[in-house]
Protein backbone atom coordinates (compact mmCIF):
# COMPACT_ATOMS: atom_id res chain seq x y z
CA UNK A 1 0.00 0.00 0.00
CA UNK A 2 1.26 3.75 -0.88
CA UNK A 3 1.85 6.49 1.74
CA UNK A 4 0.82 9.97 1.19
CA UNK A 5 2.63 12.67 2.46
CA UNK A 6 2.33 16.30 2.18
CA UNK A 7 5.19 18.93 3.10
CA UNK A 8 4.38 22.50 3.36
CA UNK A 9 7.85 24.83 2.81
CA UNK A 10 8.35 28.56 3.34
CA UNK A 11 8.99 30.02 -0.08
CA UNK A 12 7.83 29.37 -3.82
CA UNK A 13 10.95 27.17 -4.80
CA UNK A 14 11.88 24.78 -2.09
CA UNK A 15 9.35 22.09 -3.48
CA UNK A 16 11.07 22.17 -6.67
CA UNK A 17 14.60 21.80 -5.04
CA UNK A 18 12.98 18.98 -2.92
CA UNK A 19 11.76 16.86 -5.45
CA UNK A 20 15.35 17.36 -7.52
CA UNK A 21 16.40 15.58 -4.03
CA UNK A 22 13.53 12.89 -4.25
CA UNK A 23 14.56 11.93 -7.85
CA UNK A 24 18.18 11.25 -7.00
CA UNK A 25 16.90 9.38 -4.14
CA UNK A 26 14.54 7.10 -6.52
CA UNK A 27 17.83 6.68 -8.44
CA UNK A 28 19.79 5.46 -5.74
CA UNK A 29 16.53 3.09 -4.31
CA UNK A 30 15.99 4.89 -0.91
CA UNK A 31 12.31 5.48 -2.14
CA UNK A 32 9.86 4.30 -5.03
CA UNK A 33 7.55 7.21 -6.15
CA UNK A 34 4.21 6.81 -7.44
CA UNK A 35 3.16 9.97 -7.92
CA UNK A 36 4.44 13.40 -7.21
CA UNK A 37 2.41 16.85 -7.49
CA UNK A 38 4.17 20.11 -6.67
CA UNK A 39 1.92 22.87 -4.98
CA UNK A 40 2.38 26.73 -5.35
CA UNK A 41 0.14 29.10 -4.27
CA UNK A 42 1.04 32.73 -5.75
CA UNK A 43 0.93 35.81 -4.00
CA UNK A 44 -2.51 36.93 -5.22
CA UNK A 45 -3.44 33.55 -3.54
CA UNK A 46 -4.12 31.41 -6.84
CA UNK A 47 -3.19 27.95 -6.21
CA UNK A 48 -1.21 26.02 -9.10
CA UNK A 49 -0.21 22.60 -9.78
CA UNK A 50 2.92 20.60 -11.61
CA UNK A 51 1.92 17.39 -12.52
CA UNK A 52 5.49 15.66 -11.85
CA UNK A 53 5.23 11.88 -12.56
CA UNK A 54 4.88 11.19 -16.29
CA UNK A 55 1.26 9.50 -16.69
CA UNK A 56 2.03 7.33 -19.38
CA UNK A 57 5.20 6.51 -18.04
CA UNK A 58 7.05 6.53 -22.28
CA UNK A 59 3.93 5.17 -23.64
CA UNK A 60 4.17 7.75 -26.59
CA UNK A 61 7.67 6.89 -27.69
CA UNK A 62 6.71 3.20 -27.07
CA UNK A 63 3.44 3.57 -29.57
CA UNK A 64 5.32 5.36 -32.50
CA UNK A 65 7.83 2.85 -32.54
CA UNK A 66 6.03 0.04 -32.29
CA UNK A 67 3.43 1.89 -34.85
CA UNK A 68 6.74 2.27 -37.27
CA UNK A 69 7.16 -1.68 -36.96
CA UNK A 70 3.45 -2.78 -37.91
CA UNK A 71 3.09 -0.08 -40.52
CA UNK A 72 6.72 -1.17 -42.35
CA UNK A 73 5.40 -5.12 -41.59
CA UNK A 74 1.70 -3.65 -43.24
CA UNK A 75 3.29 -1.52 -45.92
CA UNK A 76 5.62 -4.84 -46.83
CA UNK A 77 2.61 -6.93 -47.14
CA UNK A 78 1.12 -4.74 -49.95
CA UNK A 79 4.15 -3.84 -51.75
CA UNK A 80 4.72 -0.48 -50.27
CA UNK A 81 6.85 -0.16 -47.26
CA UNK A 82 7.50 3.71 -47.09
CA UNK A 83 3.73 4.00 -47.46
CA UNK A 84 3.10 1.96 -43.97
CA UNK A 85 6.15 3.91 -42.67
CA UNK A 86 4.60 7.52 -43.26
CA UNK A 87 1.37 6.21 -41.96
CA UNK A 88 2.53 4.37 -38.58
CA UNK A 89 4.43 7.95 -37.66
CA UNK A 90 1.27 10.05 -38.46
CA UNK A 91 -1.14 7.41 -36.17
CA UNK A 92 1.77 8.03 -33.54
CA UNK A 93 2.01 11.91 -34.04
CA UNK A 94 -1.55 12.30 -33.84
CA UNK A 95 -1.81 9.90 -30.76
CA UNK A 96 0.87 12.12 -29.32
CA UNK A 97 -0.94 15.37 -29.94
CA UNK A 98 -4.50 14.05 -28.37
CA UNK A 99 -2.35 13.04 -25.43
CA UNK A 100 -1.48 16.42 -25.20
CA UNK A 101 -4.64 17.78 -25.78
CA UNK A 102 -6.41 15.28 -22.88
CA UNK A 103 -3.91 16.79 -20.56
CA UNK A 104 -3.99 20.20 -20.80
CA UNK A 105 -7.84 20.14 -20.60
CA UNK A 106 -7.66 17.88 -17.29
CA UNK A 107 -8.95 15.00 -18.78
CA UNK A 108 -5.38 12.47 -17.45
CA UNK A 109 -4.92 14.75 -14.79
CA UNK A 110 -6.03 12.82 -11.60
CA UNK A 111 -3.70 9.58 -11.56
CA UNK A 112 -2.47 9.01 -8.33
CA UNK A 113 -3.83 11.45 -5.77
CA UNK A 114 -6.59 13.26 -6.62
CA UNK A 115 -6.42 17.11 -8.17
CA UNK A 116 -9.26 18.24 -5.72
CA UNK A 117 -7.64 16.93 -2.63
CA UNK A 118 -4.54 18.77 -3.90
CA UNK A 119 -6.24 21.95 -4.49
CA UNK A 120 -8.20 22.04 -1.14
CA UNK A 121 -5.16 21.13 0.58
CA UNK A 122 -3.02 23.73 -1.49
CA UNK A 123 -5.69 26.58 -0.65
CA UNK A 124 -4.74 26.15 3.29
CA UNK A 125 -1.07 27.25 2.67
CA UNK A 126 -0.04 30.42 2.56
CA UNK A 127 1.05 32.94 -0.07
CA UNK A 128 4.09 32.87 -2.20
CA UNK A 129 4.54 29.40 -0.62
CA UNK A 130 4.75 26.01 -1.51
CA UNK A 131 4.39 22.45 -1.09
CA UNK A 132 4.94 18.48 -2.00
CA UNK A 133 2.46 15.90 -2.35
CA UNK A 134 3.73 12.63 -2.31
CA UNK A 135 2.16 9.25 -3.07
CA UNK A 136 5.30 6.61 -1.95
CA UNK A 137 5.18 2.79 -2.72
CA UNK A 138 8.28 1.75 -0.39
CA UNK A 139 11.23 3.50 0.94
CA UNK A 140 13.74 3.59 3.81
CA UNK A 141 12.40 5.76 6.27
CA UNK A 142 15.81 6.77 8.10
CA UNK A 143 18.02 7.56 4.61
CA UNK A 144 14.35 9.84 3.41
CA UNK A 145 14.26 11.39 6.95
CA UNK A 146 18.23 12.39 6.83
CA UNK A 147 17.90 14.08 3.47
CA UNK A 148 15.08 15.98 3.24
CA UNK A 149 15.38 17.43 6.34
CA UNK A 150 17.59 20.40 4.96
CA UNK A 151 14.44 21.98 3.45
CA UNK A 152 12.77 22.36 6.67
CA UNK A 153 9.45 21.43 6.00
CA UNK A 154 6.04 21.56 8.15
CA UNK A 155 3.63 18.31 7.72
CA UNK A 156 0.50 19.03 6.08
CA UNK A 157 -0.76 15.24 6.27
CA UNK A 158 0.32 11.81 6.12
CA UNK A 159 -1.14 8.50 6.32
CA UNK A 160 2.45 7.25 7.48
CA UNK A 161 2.21 5.23 10.65
CA UNK A 162 2.57 7.67 14.27
CA UNK A 163 5.93 6.19 14.37
CA UNK A 164 6.75 6.93 11.07
CA UNK A 165 4.83 10.01 10.88
CA UNK A 166 7.42 11.47 14.32
CA UNK A 167 10.36 9.88 12.49
CA UNK A 168 9.64 12.45 9.61
CA UNK A 169 8.66 15.41 12.14
CA UNK A 170 11.83 15.02 14.15
CA UNK A 171 13.81 14.82 11.09
CA UNK A 172 12.32 17.80 9.63
CA UNK A 173 12.10 20.07 12.40
CA UNK A 174 16.15 19.11 13.54
CA UNK A 175 16.90 20.69 10.73
CA UNK A 176 15.71 23.81 11.63
CA UNK A 177 16.46 23.82 15.38
CA UNK A 178 20.21 23.55 14.23
CA UNK A 179 19.47 26.46 11.74
CA UNK A 180 17.98 28.88 14.81
CA UNK A 181 21.34 27.76 17.21
CA UNK A 182 23.66 29.41 14.54
CA UNK A 183 21.58 32.74 14.10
Amino acid sequence: MSELVCIAFKDSSTADRELNELRAMEKEYVLDLEDAVIVVRDKDGKVHLKQCVDVFGGATPHGVALGMLWGSLIGLLFMNPLAGLLGSLAGGAGGGAMTVAANEYGILNDYGIPDNFIRGLGNTIAPGTSAIFLLIRNFDQDKLSARISKYEGTILKTSLSPEQEEKLRIALTHQRDQTMSKK
